[in-house]
């Protein structure tokens, strides 16, 4: 029964969190639902929705949740109900996001061509974040998978390596850029790059207590020489 249970968790893990990723990444192209909203009214509604998603992703994320529904659900399944119920609020965000009629900006011309060399760099510093961290666990997969295969799920040790040499948390800085880089700005499309980076900043800051507590000096002495997001003081000797 627990194998059962345990597969099933991990498929709506990867469906609703794999799938409402790839709902956000259409948003600049495709709009799901229209609600024939005036502008401002649109711009409030999105920023409802923003918000709903900040409170579900960082309150589920803190050690503080954690240990509260510990007490309900072994902790293997954790990372996956956190990975799903972001999947399924992440969804209605995609889903029921409002575009806005005010173009801002739209770049052309060498301008466009920066931005666009600037996802490329940032998609290829995500890619050797990922690599870095071999471990990466986006959908809270491998806690489960430890449960059904080995006898004990043993926590990773800290490590530096990759671009985390340069800058402590070079997957949100990716994101980041990713964000800024759209070529087309529109009202709607400026609502959520200010309020889903001010979102990762404070989330950043927030998971930065989360990894004192977690290891303790050693990332206490990593904060002293790397930046947070932006790498300003070179790489890292090791």
């Amino acid at each position: 029964m627990d194998a059962v249970l345990d597969r099933g968790v991990m498929i709506l893990s990867v469906l609703l969190g794999g799938g409402s990723l790839l709902l956000l990444a259409s948003m600049g192209s495709i709009q799901y639902v229209r609600l024939g909203l005036s502008d401002p009214v649109a711009l409030l509604w999105d920023a409802t929705l923003s918000v709903a998603f900040f409170i579900q992703h960082s309150g589920m994320v803190r050690r503080g949740f954690r240990d509260r529904i510990s007490a309900h659900v072994p902790s293997r399944y954790h990372g996956a109900i956190y990975s799903i119920a972001s999947g399924v609020v992440l969804t209605m965000v995609a889903v029921l996001w409002q575009k806005s009629g005010t173009q801002l900006l739209m770049l052309e011309g060498l301008p466009l061509w920066i931005a666009r060399t600037c996802v490329l760099l940032a998609l290829l510093m995500f890619v050797l974040g990922i690599r870095a961290l071999g471990s990466f666990d986006m959908f809270g997969l491998r806690p489960i998978k430890a449960h059904m295969h080995e006898p004990a799920n043993q926590p990773l040790p800290f490590a530096v390596r990759g671009p985390y040499l340069w800058v402590r948390h070079p997957l949100y800085f990716a994101v980041l850029v990713l964000i800024w880089a759209s070529p087309v700005m529109t009202a709607d499309r400026l609502l959520f790059n200010v309020l889903w980076t001010g979102w990762i900043v404070v989330g950043t800051i927030l998971e930065e207590r989360d990894l004192v507590a977690d290891f303790g000096d050693a990332y206490r002495d990593y904060q002293r020489k790397v930046p947070m997001l932006i790498s300003w003081r070179g790489r890292m000797r090791t």
